[in-house]
């Protein structure tokens, strides 16, 4: 046996995360595909959050000198066997030959197939290519060609991952041919062909290491890639899986899921839409399903690629479950008619939510925390997904009142300021955030006690009622000067804005090398549409249609696909001018997931939202997946960046997907679908007067407005001391608790005027807090 020279090998990475397409069987097989370059790219088992290779390709050389490698010469198209059916034939094209694939993954069986069909001049041959990353790493890979009962195999291990590649004609006969383990840089098989133009080496094996495997193959072949805890278990699979003809499993893929697809509203919500959009419909649906796991049902990862992966080899990031995705998500199931996977969303956040209440900013899919931030919204999310279940009927028997008390409790005792803004990266008061839990506390009153219900709703009109003293800034701001309006809303808000009531201050902007320092009121983004697609705002407000005014001209890109904006100005994370992957810093680049909350506004303004979801189509990739971003500058033809098309951040992004399925509802029923019913049914779109002050210890206020109560809300059971204009009148009062965890007592300070204050302390058992609070009364405002 000869050992292939040169471990350990260059240091691994992923695959682009250019993806043409996505796919899995419905049926009990644990495995994921994806397709990029009109190749196999990574393969996920026995999770989704799990890839095993960084990719299969294919060579197609003479054995004299000429060679190409497929995936290099863009010259290929993707199809689909039918819209939604992940059943892909790929066909690359060249001056010599015309290689076609065909590939689908088995029914009940952790294998992928490949049908692998190469016309025209007869003297070449494909190859196949497989690089190994077993258990989500390119190092300590181990690779050999074996003869296993009677049969030539390509196979590799790494912990306790396995995996093996097996050939065989239509007749069904072994049809590996010459072969060879190596490893990456030094002696793989496409280092022999670089350096040789043809296969020479053979060596048997290689690792541990960055490894590589390759196979000559005959002219009309099929292949399987089977994965299992050890190299025989995965031989077993794959070969058991070519003892039938491909088309059986190609078939079963197609009829499997037009079945599924059948039992979604696709009619109904694909009426009135250009055929192109109806087939997005179809694909974005279809990319929903595939990214939900086996083990754990329900759970959802944000995107099975590796943002610029072929940089880098990291693997958490995209590859785990955030709540906030994973509910936008099950929303977008929801508006397709996908009740059943929307439900077992629910049931998978029931079983992970926090027993103070909150769900983790992420986690792996067995409920492991990962990032310890802590989103506010990730919090509300989730009481909406149960209450729309619930106003559909859908529960079946999923008890949801312990894990909305528990919810809102948090909220409550939490809010309204964020650690984190939804993009990850600011603490203080963001309109989006507020949106998404104003919402909840609302929708999820129901379901609390009369008591509890009382102050959900009490706390949500206050938070309503001071949206714009919190995150708003006037006609003197910088930018309001500069495009002449009377005011807009900021970006983030920070902390201290509470008891100011003027946001100011610098806010740090994270994905950038150095700090800008710029001012908190020269840092906007769309987070206010929120507050309209909730129904808390109308489109028409004067604040929101400045708003929209500075965040186009800052933040909006026309492209030949489209219009898109920018996340916030000045944002770092995207490529460099240079097209260079983002590593840390960039230039944040368009999100077509902003265009369709775009088209959302446009609808509540009375406009048709189909602009929006042509432009987010001709977006994605050839195979109809989402990017992240997109580029909006002059084009890069070296690195492959054109205006309009995706980069190299995630693509597909679920939530993107997800986007475009509700745009697609809401446009249908001329409102958005995600608007909760009770949120309108109380605001109507307008701001609720201010008529109660909360002051809490996570966000005290200086201030109160002439004629509002007040109620000091606490965490543990208190005794209060308060006075008037410096410790007059001075009483002591007991809180007194309410179901959701604070301790409330009521200050008398309607009938205080303007220009007066109420000092007060308080002691939770024997020793009082050790400093004294003091809240001015102030005269009423336009925002009072």
């Amino acid at each position: 046996m000869s050992a292939a020279p040169g471990a350990p090998g260059l240091a691994p990475t992923w695959c682009s995360s250019d993806k043409e397409m996505v796919g899995c069987a419905l049926g009990s097989s644990r495995l994921w595909f994806t397709i990029g370059g009109g190749i196999v790219n990574e393969v996920y088992y026995p999770r989704v959050d799990l890839p095993q290779i960084r990719d299969l390709g294919f060579l197609v050389g003479d054995g004299a000198g000429f060679w190409v490698e497929v995936k290099r010469l863009w010259q290929h198209v993707v199809q689909l066997a039918a819209p939604g059916a992940p059943a892909v034939r790929i066909v690359h094209r060249h001056d010599r030959f015309e290689l076609t694939l065909r590939v689908t993954p088995c029914e009940h069986r952790d294998v992928l197939l490949i049908e692998v069909s190469l016309a025209g001049d007869e003297v070449l041959r494909p190859y196949a290519l497989l690089a190994p990353h077993l258990g989500g790493t390119g190092t300590d890979n181990r690779a050999e060609v074996v003869h296993y009962r009677g049969r030539r195999l390509l196979w590799a291990e790494q912990g306790p991952f396995a995996l093996a590649l097996a050939a065989v004609t239509a007749e069904q006969q072994d049809a590996l041919g010459r072969a060879s383990a190596g490893v990456v840089g030094t002696s793989d098989g496409w280092q022999d062909f670089a350096r040789n133009g043809r296969l020479t080496w053979e060596y048997d094996s290689a690792g541990p290491g960055n490894v590589a495997l390759i196979g000559e193959l005959p002219r009309q072949v099929v292949l399987a890639l089977g994965f299992g805890s050890s190299p025989e278990s995965a031989a077993t699979l794959a070969l058991t899986s070519l003892s039938e003809p491909f088309e059986a499993s190609w078939e079963r893929q197609l009829v499997s899921w037009t079945r599924w697809h059948s039992t979604c509203e696709h009619d109904l919500t694909c009426a009135g839409l250009p055929a192109e959009c109806a087939e997005q419909v179809l694909i974005s649906t279809m990319v929903l399903r595939v990214h939900q796991d086996k083990t754990y049902p329900g759970a959802m990862v944000a995107s099975l690629s590796v943002p610029w992966g072929n940089t880098r080899e990291e693997r958490a990031g995209y590859h785990l479950v955030w709540p906030r995705d994973l509910v936008e998500s099950a929303g977008a199931l929801l508006a397709v008619g996908a009740l059943r996977e929307a439900r077992n969303t629910l049931r998978y956040l029931h079983a992970t939510q926090h027993a103070d209440g909150h769900w983790s900013q992420n986690l792996w899919l067995g409920g492991k925390s990962y990032w310890r931030g802590l989103q506010l919204d990730e919090t509300a999310f989730p009481v909406l997904l149960a209450v729309a279940l619930d106003e559909r009927n859908a529960l079946e028997g999923t008890e949801v009142r312990d894990m909305i008390r528990r919810a809102l409790s948090f909220l409550v005792r939490n809010g309204p300021v964020t650690q984190q803004d939804r993009w990850e990266e600011n603490a203080g008061l963001n309109t989006f955030t507020l949106a998404v839990c104003i919402s909840a506390l609302v929708a999820g009153a129901p379901y609390v006690s009369a008591e509890a219900r009382e102050l959900v709703l009490a706390i949500a009109d206050y938070w309503n009622a001071r949206l714009e003293s919190w995150t708003a800034v006037g006609e003197d701001a910088p930018l309001a000067q500069l495009y002449g309006v009377p005011g807009y809303y900021v970006r983030v808000a920070p902390e201290q804005t509470l008891i100011s009531e003027h946001p100011d201050g610098v806010l740090t902007i994270r994905n950038q090398q150095t700090d800008l320092n710029l001012p908190v009121g020269v840092q906007v983004g769309g987070d206010f549409l929120q507050l309209v697609r909730f129904g808390l705002r109308r489109a028409d407000d004067p604040l929101v249609v400045a708003s929209v005014k500075v965040v186009d001209a800052l933040l909006k890109v026309e492209t030949p696909s489209g219009p898109v904006w920018h996340r916030y100005n000045e944002d770092g994370y995207g490529e460099h001018d240079d097209g260079s992957a983002y590593d840390g810093a960039g230039r944040g680049r368009g999100w077509p997931l902003l265009t369709g909350e775009r088209g959302h506004y446009e609808l509540c303004l009375g406009h048709d939202a189909l602009p929006y979801l042509i432009a987010m189509t001709h977006m994605a990739s050839a195979g109809g997946m989402l990017p992240e971003q997109v580029w909006d500058a002059a084009p890069l033809p070296a690195r492959g960046l054109a205006p309009g098309r995706p980069t190299g951040a995630a693509m597909p992004l679920v939530w993107a997907h997800a986007e475009y399925l509700k745009l697609v509802a809401s446009r249908r029923l001329k409102r958005p679908f995600d608007r909760p019913d009770s949120v309108w049914r109380r605001y109507e779109g307008e701001r609720p007067p201010l008529s109660r002050v909360f002051w809490t210890e996570q966000a005290p206020v200086g201030s109160v407005p002439e004629g509002c109560a007040l109620t000091v809300a606490l965490r543990e059971a208190s005794t209060v001391r308060w006075g008037v204009d410096g410790w007059q009148d001075v009483r002591e009062q007991s809180t007194s608790a309410n179901p959701l965890g604070l301790h409330l007592l009521e200050i008398d300070a309607q009938r205080l005027r303007a220009g007066r204050c109420i000092d007060f302390t308080y002691r939770a058992g024997p020793r009082w807090v050790g400093r004294d609070f003091r809240l001015q009364v102030v005269p009423r405002t336009a925002l009072d």
